[in-house]
């Protein structure tokens, strides 16, 4: 038997969800990207008190490690680390993007295409089969209508809060397109699969995964 706390702050929304090997006993979900720092540590607290653990209880710490919100990332996975340090247990990290595939896999004939809003036309993204094996590592993508245009000789399922800038740009009868928005209990899942098989994630040097470089103007004084 193994708890498993899973977090994920990579997206719009942040949430947290407690889980006894595939078993969800708790899910919280906060609207307010601007205040995740804040409402995580309060609602981890929270949702053990509920269940009446104690922090020494839990067996691993799960997190979305991206892509995804730079400020995000950082919030979560410092507080996982936190976590794990003090309490010496294993860190988890799952790609956001596979996380996501999970949450449509159900949705999906073939090909799963998880989509993270970027600027402008740019999207993070990647895809997946049915069973969740990578065919398209992830990477960042400034869409067009000629995109995926070599892949859509098969069923691809786009998800994902990018999804949409894609659905405007092309017509083809092997896309699709889901409107289900995943979450910390999407993670859970996979987190436990990962604590099975033993993958855990180097709790030293663990960085999220950004793609790409953050940038920021520097302003003149």
């Amino acid at each position: 038997m193994s708890f498993i706390l899973n977090i994920d702050t990579a997206l719009d929304t942040a949430s947290v969800c407690f889980a006894k090997d595939e078993e969800i006993l708790a899910l919280a979900i906060h609207e307010n990207q601007k205040n995740q720092a804040g409402w995580l540590h309060l609602v981890i607290d929270e949702i053990l008190k509920k269940n009446n653990l104690r922090p020494h209880q839990l067996d691993a710490v799960a997190v979305s490690i991206g892509p995804g919100s730079y400020t995000g990332l950082r919030v979560g996975l410092s507080a996982a680390k936190g976590l794990c340090y003090a309490l010496n247990i294993p860190l988890i990290a799952v790609s956001t993007l596979k996380m996501i595939a999970f949450a449509a896999k159900d949705e999906a004939d073939s090909l799963i295409c998880p989509m993270i809003e970027a600027r402008r036309m740019e999207v993070f993204t990647a895809v997946y089969d049915k069973e969740l094996q990578e065919k398209m590592p992830a990477h960042a993508l400034v869409i067009d209508e000629k995109s995926f245009a070599d892949m859509l000789t098969s069923s691809i399922l786009f998800c994902g809060n990018g999804s949409k800038k894609l659905q405007s740009l092309i017509s083809n009868n092997n896309a699709s397109f889901s409107d289900t928005v995943s979450n910390a209990s999407h993670l859970s899942p996979l987190s436990q699969n990962c604590f099975l098989k033993k993958e855990f994630a180097d709790l030293a040097y663990t960085e999220p995964l950004y793609i790409k470089e953050f940038y920021s103007p520097v302003r003149k004084t």
